[in-house]
């Protein structure tokens, strides 16, 4: 597979402005492509940490979030062994680099980290929505990292960013209604609510607001109660 111009441009563009940094800032954006996916799992483990105390689904979904992070990845690779696609910093007539170039046979189409970036982003907002302002930039910038330190295009961080959401998304989804049931069963399991937690009790049932009773009129013992009874003048 070859790189389109378009692509190749961008990349020459990107690596010349990151070549033109501090050293201290080139040092740090080097670090920091490796250093995000550590992130990721450390909200792996708070995700699970939360869902201990919600129901099935909610633990389901923090177990499976890992799990479809490994099949994006695995579509990922495959799709790479199958384009082949050289490394922009071998490809590239001129170009720069932060970042050691990846040995030969090791290709650039989808980008890896992008793919484990976008998926384990799109795989925390299935399961903890609140944290996509968080996730979804931080996956975009990790993405964008490998083009800077010069080891992908950008088509290949833009396509690898695609297909770990798509996937990892999907994944999940269509697996929270299987694992919430052995999530389930597990809990029940001796040494299960240690590990999975317990989910929360359910709400009793809302009662519902009787109708005020009508309080009748009160008629004094001893009156006369029938018809037409109406007070007579005294004689």
């Amino acid at each position: 597979m070859r790189a389109p111009e378009f692509s190749a441009q961008w990349y020459r563009e990107v690596t010349e402005f990151a070549h033109g940094l501090p050293p201290w800032a080139r040092e740090a954006a080097e670090i920091g492509t490796d250093a995000g996916l550590g992130l990721f799992a450390v909200l792996f483990l708070a995700g699970w940490w939360r869902a201990r105390g919600r129901g099935d689904r909610a633990m389901a979904l923090a177990l499976t979030a890992p799990v479809a992070v490994i099949a994006a990845y695995l579509v990922s690779e495959i799709s790479k062994t199958q384009l082949r696609e050289e490394r922009p910093c071998r490809a590239v007539a001129g170009a720069v680099n932060i970042a050691a170039c990846p040995a030969p046979g090791d290709w650039s189409f989808p980008s890896n980290h992008a793919t484990i970036a976008a998926a384990s982003a799109a795989a925390i907002v299935v399961a903890w929505r609140a944290l996509a302002p968080l996730v979804l930039p931080l996956a975009a910038l990790m993405a964008f990292s490998r083009v800077l330190v010069g080891v992908h295009y950008p088509h290949d961080v833009a396509a690898g960013y695609l297909l770990g959401a798509a996937v990892a998304a999907l994944a999940c989804l269509a697996a929270a209604r299987p694992a919430a049931a052995l999530v389930g069963r597990a809990r029940a399991l001796p040494g299960g609510p240690a590990l999975l937690g317990t989910p929360p009790a359910p709400r009793p049932p809302a009662v519902p607001m009787s109708a005020t009773p009508t309080v009748p009129d009160l008629v004094p013992v001893g009156a006369d109660h029938s018809p037409g009874s109406a007070t007579r003048p005294a004689s």
